[in-house]
């Protein structure tokens, strides 16, 4: 599973990825892939060392024109599990969990992804408050992932959970509370957008649209 020290071996010999360049890992297969645009792509391997206290790790998953995509695996430098997680457009998507040196779950985070083309997203979401009602928020791109769903913080000991978070596209709820202040509202059977997007609305009518390349090739 580990691929360390074959990995610092090869990289010694390749050097630093460059445009077109890969690596050869020790089961044979191709690692660290730059193509010619200078894009990472496919499978690669990350190694940092211990730093100003910072323990060191590695991490291996797949790139998609620069981005991370799907499942990331992190390892501590001796080889143990210490994280699984999800991306999608480069960011965090779904839930990633963090493990100890035992191997025991200790924390669970909930992660959305923000679509690159979109200036802004949507999504529907029910009201904690009041089960079975839904919502509609509004938020705008800001290029990042956004905190969304339930964080579980677990006794390693015992494997129970000690306490949850709940978040909506980066808002955390607070039980009891007043409803979380809606990013839209609804009115007549109709979604009433918010002040600043009806103003980049109005900003851009009349505007071409323009298509986004997503950087991948024929």
């Amino acid at each position: 599973m580990r691929l360390i020290l074959g990995f610092l071996l090869l990289l010694s010999i390749h050097g630093f990825s460059q445009p077109g360049s890969y690596i050869i890992g020790v089961k044979g297969d191709t690692l660290n892939k730059v193509d010619s645009k200078g894009l990472k792509q496919g499978k690669w391997v990350h190694h940092v060392d211990e730093i100003r206290g910072e323990p060191g790790y590695e991490e291996e998953g797949e790139y998609k024109n620069d981005k991370k995509e799907g499942p990331w695996r992190i390892y501590d430098l001796e080889g143990d599990l210490r994280g699984l997680e999800f991306y999608r457009w480069g960011n965090k998507d779904g839930t990633c969990q963090y493990f100890n040196a035992a191997g025991a779950l200790v924390r669970e985070e909930g992660w959305r992804a923000m679509n690159p083309e979109k200036v802004y997203d949507t999504l529907v979401v029910e009201d904690v408050e009041h089960l079975n009602e839904y919502r509609t928020v509004i938020v705008k791109n800001e290029g990042v992932a956004i905190r969304h769903g339930v964080w579980k913080f677990y006794d390693p000991s015992t494997g129970m959970i000690n306490r949850t978070q709940t978040y909506t596209m980066g808002k955390l709820e607070t039980p009891n509370a007043p409803a979380l202040q809606d990013s839209s509202k609804i009115a007549r059977g109709k979604l009433v957008k918010p002040k600043e997007v009806q103003d980049f609305e109005k900003k851009n009518a009349g505007k071409k649209k323009i298509r986004v390349r997503d950087g991948e090739t024929d």
